[in-house]
C-alpha cells in the first residue's frame, strides 16, 4: 500500500472517529491543554542543565543565549563529595519506604474485603484514607510529638520496661530512615489500597463459591484466588514503585529533619532545592533533577522488562 493511500485511510478513520466521539474530544481538550502547558512546557527548562544560566528577563529568549557548558554540571555533581552521601540517603530511604509501603495497601485491601461488619468496614476505610489528605506539616508534627523524648512512644516503651531511658529517634540518622518509611507508608497506605480494592471487586464471586464447596477456608482463598487474580495490578504498581525509587520525598525531609541528622536526611530533591532556590545555582540543580529523572526512567524500563519476561507480556 502506498504512502498516499495510507494517509487517506488514516484521514478517513480520523474523520469517522471525530464524528462519533467529537463531544468526548471537546471534553478532553482542557485536560490536554493543561498537560501541554504544565507537564510538557517545563521540559524546555531542562536545557538549563547544559548552560551556565543567569536569571534575566524574557526567560524563553535569554535561556538559549546562555553559555553552553555541555555536561559540566553533571560532572561537577558526580565529582563532589555530596554525590555518594545524597545517593545513599535517597536509595536507603526509598528502599525502606518501598519495603514497608508496597505490601501494606495490599494487606489492607485484603483485610477490608474479608471484613464481615459493613459499619466497621466503612469506618476503617474512611480512617485509612484520611492521612493521605492531611498536609505533611500536620503529619510531621504528629510524628515529632509521638517520637520525642517525652512522647507517647518513649513513655509506652519505658512503662513496658523495654527501655530505661528515652530513645532520641530524630537524632539518629539510620532510625530517621525507618521513621520516614513508616510515615510514608502510613500516609499513603489507605489511598493506595483503593486500587487493590478495585481489582479485588472485579474477581468473579463464583470462583470463591466453588472454592468454598471444595472446602477452602479464608486463608486459602486469599492465597490461591485473591492474590493470583490481582497479580497483574500488583506487577504494574511494583514497576511504577521501582521507577520512582529516587523520589524519596521532599516535604517530609524538610519538616522532620534537623541539623544533627542532615547527613542522613538530605536526599536528591532537598539537595536540588537547597542549591537551586537557596543558593541560586539553577543550572546545577536542574542537572541534579535531570539526572534523577534519567535514573528513574531506566529503572522503570528495567523493572518493566524483568516483570514482563516473568509474566510473558508487556505491562506498561
Amino acid at each position: 500500500m502506498s504512502v498516499n493511500a495510507k494517509a487517506m485511510r488514516f484521514g478517513e478513520r480520523a474523520q469517522k472517529s471525530w464524528r462519533k466521539h467529537k463531544f468526548l474530544y471537546i471534553a478532553m481538550l482542557p485536560a490536554v491543554i493543561w498537560a501541554m502547558v504544565f507537564c510538557y512546557g517545563p521540559i524546555v527548562g531542562l536545557y538549563m542543565g547544559f548552560v551556565n544560566y543567569v536569571p534575566q528577563p524574557n526567560y524563553f529568549i535569554t535561556l538559549f543565549q546562555q553559555k553552553f557548558v555541555g555536561i559540566a554540571w553533571f560532572q561537577y555533581f558526580f565529582q563532589t563529595g555530596d554525590f555518594m552521601r545524597i545517593m545513599r540517603n535517597t536509595i536507603c530511604t526509598s528502599l525502606i519506604t518501598l519495603l514497608i509501603s508496597f505490601p501494606a495497601p495490599i494487606i489492607l485491601a485484603v483485610l477490608f474485603t474479608e471484613c464481615r461488619s459493613p459499619r466497621f468496614k466503612k469506618f476503617s476505610q474512611t480512617a485509612s484514607y484520611l492521612p493521605f489528605f492531611i498536609s505533611w506539616v500536620i503529619c510531621a508534627n504528629i510524628f515529632l510529638s509521638m517520637m520525642s523524648s517525652d512522647g507517647v512512644v518513649n513513655q509506652l516503651l519505658m512503662q513496658m520496661g523495654m527501655i530505661k531511658e528515652p530513645i532520641l529517634f530524630f537524632q539518629n540518622g539510620k532510625l530517621f530512615w525507618v521513621l520516614l518509611g513508616i510515615a510514608n507508608a502510613w500516609k499513603g497506605m489507605g489511598y493506595n489500597a483503593i486500587i487493590y480494592l478495585s481489582a479485588i471487586t472485579s474477581i468473579d464471586p463464583e470462583i470463591y463459591d466453588v472454592a468454598s464447596i471444595d472446602g477452602a477456608g479464608r486463608f486459602k482463598k486469599i492465597c490461591y484466588i485473591t492474590i493470583p487474580c490481582i497479580l497483574p495490578t500488583i506487577s504494574v504498581m511494583l514497576v511504577l514503585a521501582v521507577g520512582g525509587l529516587l523520589n524519596a520525598g521532599f516535604e517530609q525531609q524538610l519538616l522532620m529533619s534537623n541539623d544533627t541528622i542532615i547527613n542522613y536526611s538530605d536526599v536528591i530533591d532537598t539537595y536540588a532545592y537547597r542549591y537551586g532556590i537557596g543558593s541560586g545555582m539553577y543550572s546545577y540543580s536542574t542537572a541534579v533533577g535531570f539526572f534523577k529523572s534519567i535514573v528513574n526512567f531506566v529503572l522503570v524500563m528495567g523493572a518493566n522488562g524483568i516483570v514482563s519476561k516473568i509474566r510473558g507480556r508487556t505491562l506498561i
